[in-house]
C-alpha cells in the first residue's frame, strides 16, 4: 500500500464541507487578528522556564551575598517557591511546564535550592527554608541519581555530575559549563568544586572578532559574553596550573571586561536571554565584582523580566519572529488586515531592521532579530521571515525596495561555502547552532526567490548564482527517507529530540514555491519529502514530530500547509477534519513545547498554534476557492 492509500478517517470531503472550512478558518483568524498588541504588531508569550528562573535565583542570589545586602530576598524566594510548585512527579524537572525532566534543567533546580540551607544560617533575619523546599531539593537529588546511577537512593558526586552534564553536551562547552559553574557558584556541590569545572579561553577574546571561526572556540557565536564572564570566574576560583595560561588570563581580564561591557545590551540583557545573562551576573558576582557595570545592568534585567507569578522565561519575547509568521499565515486571506493595519505593520517591520555593523556579532547592516528589543542578534530566519512579510504586505514602495535589497544582500553573504545558510555568522564553526542548517536554507531560498522580480540586476545575478548552491546543499543533507532536520524546533518524544516533520515541511514549501517560479530541482526531492509526511501521518490524521507521539496543532498544521495542493488528497482531507475539530472543541489553544533554544532547551510559544493553523487552513481554503 503506498503511503496515500494508508487507512485514514473518513475524507473530508471539501466540495461538501466549504462552511465548516471557512467556519473554522474565520475562527482561527478573529484569534490570531485579537492578538494584535496595541502598538500594532504580535508580541506573544513564551514559556515560564524552570531553568530560567533557576538561573536568575541563584544569579540574584550571588548579587546579594557578594555584596552583603539583600534587596533581591522576594525575587528569590518566589523563584525558589515557583520551582517547587513546578517539580515534575518523578522528582525531575523540564524546560517547561509540560516537558519531561531532564539532567540539565533538574541539576540547576537542585543548584538553585541547594544552597538555601546555609543562607538562613548565616543570616540570622532570613528564615529557615520551608519542609516543602527542602523536600524538592532531596527528591530533586534523587532525581539525578537515578538518571546517572540507575539508582535513586545511591546518591552521586561531583565527577558523577561533570560527566553526565558533558555527555550530554559533547564537545560543545556553550551550556555545560554553565551548568557545572552554577553548581560550584550555588554551593551544591560540595569539596573543591570549581576544579570540576572545564576552563574556557576567555583570553581569545582580545583578539580581532574576524578570526574567532578560524579558532573553533569550544562555544558557539553567540556565547562571547559566557566566554569572558564565566572563563575569568573559573580563572578566579581555580586557576590553571600552567604558568604561561595563568600569566595570559590574567593580563587579559582587564581587556576582556572591556570586551564584555561593549557588547552588552543597553537593557542589560544579553540575547534577551535569562540563562545567558544569569550566568554572566552570577559568575562576576562570585568575584567580586557584584559592583561592575556589567553584573549591575544584569541584576537590573532580571529584575525587570520577572513575571507575577515568580518565574522567568527563556527569553523575552519573539516579537518580531511571531509577526511575520503572522504576516504570512494572513497573506492567504489578505482582507481580514485593514489599510491601517497594514501600514501599521510594515513601519515597524522596516523599523526593526538593522541600520549598522552589530556591535555584538559584528553583522552588517540589513538583517533582522527575533525582537524589537534592544537584546536581539540580526539572523537568518528572521530576515527572511521579514523580507517575506514584507511582501505580504502589498505593493513595494521605496522605502520597503531598499530595505528589501539590504536585507537580500545581507543573506547572500551569510551562505556558507557549502551552500547552507548559518543562524548568525557565516563560517563561524561547526557547532550546532553555527552550522549550516535545511530549515534555514529553505526560509531563505523562499525569500530570494519571492524577492527576485523586485531586485537590481547585479543582485539578481547573486541570487541566481545563490539559489543553485543552496538547493544542492538540501540535496545532500535530505535524509534517506526524504526528511531534513531542522534547527530551532524538536520533538523531545523522538530519538535525540529530533523533529522531521517540522523539517521537511519547511523545506517542501519552499521547494514548491522555487519549482512555482521556474526554477529547476534535483532528484525528485519534492516527492520523496512529501511521501514522507504522508508516512508519518497518525490514524486519526494529525502530525506528531515523533513516531507514536502526542500530535500538535503547530506540527498538523505545518504538514497540511506543505502538502496542501499536492496529489496527497486523502492526506490533506483527513487533516482539515482534523484541525477543524480541534477549533470546533476549542483545544486548538494549546502549545506544543517544540521550540528548541540554545543548547537544547525547549519552550512553547502561545502564538504558534494560533499563527500555523491559520496559515494552514487560509492555504487550504484559497485553493479550494479557486477550483471552486
Amino acid at each position: 500500500m503506498s503511503p496515500a492509500e494508508k487507512s485514514l478517517p473518513p475524507r473530508f470531503d471539501i466540495q461538501h464541507s466549504t462552511a465548516r472550512l471557512e467556519a473554522a478558518l474565520e475562527q482561527a483568524t478573529a484569534a490570531l487578528i485579537g492578538e494584535l498588541g496595541p502598538e500594532g504588531h504580535w508580541v506573544g508569550e513564551l514559556s515560564s522556564s524552570a531553568l530560567s528562573t533557576a538561573t536568575a535565583v541563584v544569579a540574584l542570589a550571588e548579587m546579594d551575598r557578594a555584596r552583603g545586602v539583600s534587596p533581591h530576598a522576594e525575587l528569590v524566594e518566589g523563584g525558589r517557591r515557583w520551582l517547587v510548585q513546578h517539580q515534575n512527579a518523578d522528582g525531575g524537572w523540564g524546560d517547561t511546564v509540560r516537558s519531561k525532566s531532564n539532567i540539565s534543567t533538574t541539576a540547576l533546580c537542585w543548584a538553585a535550592l541547594g544552597s538555601m540551607e546555609d543562607e538562613a544560617l548565616a543570616d540570622p533575619e532570613r528564615r529557615r527554608p520551608s519542609e516543602s523546599f527542602l523536600d524538592a531539593k532531596d527528591r530533586g537529588a534523587r532525581w539525578i541519581s537515578s538518571a546517572i546511577s540507575g539508582s535513586r537512593e545511591d546518591g552521586f558526586t561531583d565527577r558523577d555530575l561533570l560527566l553526565a552534564i558533558t555527555a550530554r553536551y559533547g564537545k560543545d562547552r556553550t551550556f555545560a559549563t554553565p551548568i557545572l559553574m552554577m553548581c560550584a557558584v550555588s554551593g551544591a556541590m560540595q569539596g573543591n568544586a570549581w576544579s570540576h569545572v572545564p576552563a574556557l579561553p576567555f583570553e581569545l577574546a582580545m583578539l580581532p572578532h574576524q578570526l574567532f571561526g578560524a579558532l573553533r572556540l569550544p562555544v558557539v557565536s553567540y556565547a562571547l559574553p559566557a566566554l569572558i564572564a564565566i572563563g575569568q570566574a573559573i580563572h578566579h576560583h581555580a586557576p590553571s596550573g600552567n604558568p604561561l595560561a595563568r600569566w595570559t588570563r590574567e593580563l587579559s581580564r582587564k581587556k576582556t571586561l572591556r570586551v564584555l561591557e561593549s557588547i552588552q545590551p543597553r537593557n542589560g540583557g544579553f540575547l534577551e536571554a535569562t540563562p545567558l545573562t544569569s550566568f554572566v551576573t552570577m559568575a562576576l558576582a562570585s568575584m567580586q565584582l557584584a559592583e561592575h557595570p556589567v553584573a549591575q545592568k544584569g541584576a537590573a534585567f532580571l529584575r525587570a523580566s520577572v513575571r507575577a507569578d515568580g518565574s522567568w522565561p527563556i527569553d523575552t519575547n519573539l516579537a518580531t519572529w511571531v509577526s511575520t509568521l503572522a504576516i504570512k499565515a494572513l497573506a492567504h486571506h489578505p482582507a481580514v488586515l485593514s489599510p491601517e493595519q497594514r501600514s501599521t505593520l510594515r513601519a515597524w517591520l522596516l523599523a526593526q531592521q538593522g541600520r549598522v555593523e552589530h556591535p555584538y556579532t559584528h553583522a552588517a547592516p540589513g538583517g533582522w532579530a527575533w525582537t524589537d528589543l534592544p537584546g536581539g542578534v540580526p539572523d537568518a530566519d528572521d530576515t527572511a521571515g521579514a523580507l517575506l512579510a514584507l511582501l505580504a504586505l502589498g505593493a513595494v514602495d521605496g522605502e520597503t525596495q531598499r530595505a528589501g535589497e539590504a536585507g537580500v544582500r545581507w543573506l547572500l553573504d551569510l551562505q556558507n561555502r557549502d551552500g547552507g545558510i548559518p543562524t548568525f555568522c557565516r563560517g563561524w564553526g561547526a557547532l550546532p547552532f553555527d552550522r549550516s542548517a535545511p530549515d534555514l536554507t529553505a526560509h531563505t531560498l523562499r525569500a530570494w526567490s519571492a524577492w527576485r522580480p523586485h531586485l537590481s540586476l547585479e543582485l539578481k545575478k547573486r541570487v541566481d548564482r545563490a539559489i543553485p548552491r543552496a538547493l544542492r546543499f538540501l540535496e545532500r543533507t535530505q535524509r534517506d527517507d526524504g526528511a531534513w532536520l531542522p534547527l530551532w524546533f524538536g520533538n523531545e518524544h523522538a530519538p535525540d529530540d529530533e523533529n522531521p516533520v517540522y523539517g521537511t515541511a519547511h523545506v517542501l514549501l519552499a521547494l514548491r514555491e522555487l519549482k512555482g517560479r521556474g526554477f529547476t530541482l534535483g532528484r525528485e526531492m519534492e516527492q520523496r519529502a512529501a511521501a514522507f509526511l504522508v508516512e508519518r501521518q497518525d490514524s486519526d490524521g494529525g502530525w506528531s514530530g515523533a513516531p507514536g507521539g502526542p500530535a500538535s496543532m503547530e506540527e498538523t498544521a505545518l504538514a497540511v500547509e506543505a502538502l496542501s495542493g499536492t496529489t496527497h488528497v486523502n492526506a490533506v482531507d483527513a487533516v482539515i477534519a482534523w484541525l477543524c475539530g480541534q477549533i470546533e472543541t476549542e483545544s486548538w489553544r494549546e502549545p506544543a513545547p517544540i521550540g528548541f533554544y540554545f543548547a537544547k532547551l525547549w519552550y512553547y510559544e502561545r502564538l504558534y498554534p494560533l499563527i500555523f493553523t491559520v496559515g494552514a487552513l487560509g492555504r487550504v481554503a484559497r485553493l479550494n476557492r479557486a477550483v471552486g
